[in-house]
C-alpha cells in the first residue's frame, strides 16, 4: 500500500470515529438519564415488560392492606407497583412502603405521587426487574400478577419469613390456597378481589416430644398431615395447619397449639398443659 493511500484511510478512520461522537482515544460519555416529562400520564392497558398496566382500584387496594393488618411496624413492598398508589396508600397507614416497577416513566410518576401526598419519606419506588430484585425484608408483599408471574414467584415467597402476609389482586398462586379470599364492591369495576396468603414455618418432618412421644407431620403449604406416636401405638393428627410459624392440630382428643422457633416448638395442650418439642429429622 503506497503512503498517500496509508494516509487516507487514517484520515478516514479518524473521522469516523470523530462522527461516532468520540476518539479512540476518548472514554465515552455516559448515558444521560431518562428525564420523564411531568405531565406524563400512563394510559389503562398500555404495554409493560411482563403483564399490561391496569390500576387497582384504591378501595381493593384498602382492602388488600386491611387483610394484611398492616400497621406502622410493617415494610410493604409492592411488586409491579405501576403509579404507586398502593405504596402510598400503605405509607399513610404509617407503614414503611417501596415499589419496585420497570417502567421509569412510572417509577418517577409514583416519586411525584408520593411527594404529593406527603408521604416521600416512607413511600419509596425503583426501576427493577421483580425476579431479580431482593425483597426478602419485606413484612408485607402485594402484587397485580398475572397467575404464571404468581407461579415464578411462588417458590421465593415460600421460601420468605414464616409470618410474611402477601395479598394479591385477583389471581392466585396455582394449588397453594388462600387462607383468606375477599371482594369488593363499591368503588371496583374490575379485578375486584384479593386473596392472601401467610408464609408457613416448614414442619414437616419428625419432632420428638417428652415421654418417647413422637409428632411425624407430612406438610402441603400451610396444611398438614400426620401421627403422634408413643410405643407402638400411632393417634392420627386431624384438622392440622400452619398459620405463619404458629402451629395447630388435634391428636387424641387433645388440642395441641404451639410456635416454632427453629428446631423447636413450644405451646399449649388445651390451652392448659405446657408441650414442647425438637426436630429429630
Amino acid at each position: 500500500m503506497n503512503t498517500t493511500r496509508k494516509s487516507f484511510i487514517a484520515t478516514a478512520i479518524c473521522v469516523a470515529a470523530t462522527v461516532a461522537g468520540h476518539t479512540w482515544a476518548q472514554t465515552p460519555a455516559p448515558a444521560a438519564a431518562p428525564v420523564t416529562a411531568p405531565d406524563y400520564a400512563p394510559s389503562e392497558g398500555q404495554a409493560g415488560k411482563d403483564v399490561i398496566w391496569l390500576p387497582t382500584a384504591l378501595s381493593l387496594a384498602n382492602l388488600m392492606l386491611e387483610m394484611a393488618k398492616v400497621t406502622p411496624k410493617d415494610h410493604v413492598i409492592d411488586l409491579g407497583s405501576g403509579d404507586g398508589r398502593l405504596v402510598i396508600t400503605a405509607a399513610k397507614r404509617g407503614a414503611t412502603a417501596h415499589g419496585i416497577e420497570y417502567n421509569p416513566d412510572l417509577v418517577e410518576l409514583s416519586k411525584r405521587n408520593a411527594q404529593a401526598e406527603g408521604v416521600s419519606s416512607r413511600a419509596t419506588f425503583e426501576k427493577a426487574d421483580i425476579f431479580e430484585s431482593d425483597f426478602s425484608k419485606a413484612t408485607v408483599i402485594t402484587l397485580f400478577l398475572l397467575p404464571d408471574l404468581n407461579m415464578r414467584l411462588r417458590p421465593t415467597l415460600l421460601d420468605m419469613k414464616p409470618g410474611t402476609r402477601i395479598v394479591s389482586n385477583s389471581f392466585g398462586m396455582g394449588d397453594w390456597q388462600p387462607d383468606e379470599t375477599q371482594r369488593v364492591v363499591e368503588g371496583c369495576q374490575t379485578y375486584c378481589e384479593a386473596y392472601k396468603w401467610t408464609v408457613p414455618a416448614k414442619v414437616a418432618g419428625t419432632w420428638r416430644l417428652g415421654g418417647g412421644q413422637e409428632l411425624v407431620l407430612e406438610q402441603t403449604f400451610q396444611m398438614l398431615d400426620g401421627t403422634l406416636r408413643r410405643g407402638g401405638q400411632s393417634t392420627p393428627v386431624t384438622d392440622a395447619r400452619m398459620d405463619g410459624a404458629r402451629i395447630s392440630f388435634t391428636a387424641g382428643g387433645a388440642r395441641y397449639t404451639g410456635e416454632v422457633k427453629g428446631s423447636g416448638i413450644r405451646g399449649k395442650v388445651d390451652g392448659a398443659i405446657d408441650w414442647k418439642a425438637t426436630r429429630a429429622r
